[in-house]
Order: structure tokens, then C-alpha cells, then sequence
């Protein structure tokens, strides 16, 4: 495996992942929380290297020949982030009263939350825009080398969405605090609805 062409593919792969978004607030949220942390992480991990190795292996130049694929999943990403979204802020409103020291509230189970981190990855269609489109399209360079460029951009989703989720309790005396979890729940909501916002049809 070629170590050049594998960390070419991490720092992309980083990159791509690096910005705040609709999967990565979740998981920052799971973090504060200390709910499910492994087990969202793990599924955003292995969301990204299932649509990594999609995408190398050819399935961008597939999925740009279906133009049935973008508006599906375009409406379908757009309706769960409204709804995400909008209850975000309701939260952000309403206070909940929330703080990582209430230890008594109940988390919600784990089928919950696989559920929503699912539906935050896969009904995303910049997540295809980035793992399938992109990386696939960038891996046509390195033929013979594929693997490793693969290898190297899933690398990069497991040190990211680990160290997201599970560095997450750094922060964990400031979300001591109702008022932060307002504050986060206000953004994450904003973040939710502008994404939502921008993959609506043009024109």
C-alpha cells in the first residue's frame, strides 16, 4: 500500500468531514450527552467508508447517470432536516432545562438514536456529493493505488467522528450549564434548516 497515496486520501477525506454540518452536530450533541457515543460514531464511520468504497470502486459515474437519484434523496434530506431542524429550536426555545449533571432524565434508547444518525447520513445528499462523487472521482488518479487512497479517506472518518464524539466531554463542564444547551440546540437548529435551505431545487 502506498503511504503517500493513503495520506493524500486522509487529509481529502478530512477535509471533506471537517466542516460543521447536520451528522457532525449530532454527533457532538451524542458526545455532550454521553449517550450512544460508540455506537453513533461507529455508524457515521462506517456510513462514510461504505460510500467511500462505493465511490472509488466506480459508483459516482452510476449515480450521475440516474437522474432519478438527487431529487429523491434531495426532498427526502430536506424533509428530515426540517423536522430535525425545527425541534432543535423549539428545544432552544423552550429550555428543557437540561444539564450533563441531571443524571436522573432518561436518554433515549439506542434505536433512536441509530435512527436519527442513519437519517442524518444517508438522506444527506452532500454526503454522496463528498464520499461517492468527489473521492470517487479523485481516486480515478491513482489507478493500481485505489485502495490505498481509500484506505487513507476512511482512516480519516474513523479518527474524525471518534474523536468528535468521544472528545465531545472536554467540553463537558460548560454544557454543565441549561443556558449552553440552549445555545447549542439554537444553533444546531439554525445549522439543520440551512442546510435544508440550500439543497432546495433552483430555478
Amino acid at each position: 500500500m502506498s503511504g503517500p497515496v493513503a495520506l493524500q486520501g486522509f487529509l481529502l477525506g478530512f477535509s471533506l468531514i471537517l466542516a460543521i454540518g447536520a451528522q457532525n452536530a449530532f454527533v457532538l450533541r451524542q458526545g455532550l450527552r454521553g449517550e450512544h457515543v460508540l455506537l453513533v460514531s461507529l455508524t457515521c464511520a462506517l456510513s462514510d467508508a461504505i460510500l467511500i468504497v462505493a465511490g472509488v470502486a466506480g459508483f459516482g459515474a452510476l449515480v450521475a447517470a440516474a437522474p432519478w437519484v438527487d431529487p429523491v434523496f434531495r426532498f427526502a434530506g430536506i424533509a428530515f432536516l426540517v423536522v430535525y431542524g425545527l425541534r432543535a429550536l423549539r428545544a432552544a426555545w423552550r429550555g428543557s432545562g437540561e444539564a450533563l449533571a441531571a443524571s436522573e432524565r432518561a436518554a433515549p434508547s439506542w434505536r433512536v438514536a441509530l435512527v436519527t444518525c442513519l437519517g442524518l447520513t444517508w438522506l444527506n445528499p452532500h454526503v454522496y456529493l463528498d464520499t461517492v462523487v468527489l473521492l470517487g472521482s479523485v481516486a480515478t488518479r491513482f489507478e493500481g493505488e485505489r485502495a490505498a487512497f481509500a484506505a487513507g479517506a476512511m482512516l480519516a472518518s474513523f479518527v474524525f467522528f471518534f474523536a468528535l464524539g468521544f472528545g465531545a466531554r472536554l467540553a463537558q463542564p460548560l454544557f454543565a450549564r441549561p443556558l449552553a444547551w440552549r445555545v447549542l440546540d439554537g444553533v444546531i437548529g439554525c445549522v439543520m434548516l440551512a442546510i435544508a435551505w440550500g439543497l432546495r431545487p433552483l430555478g
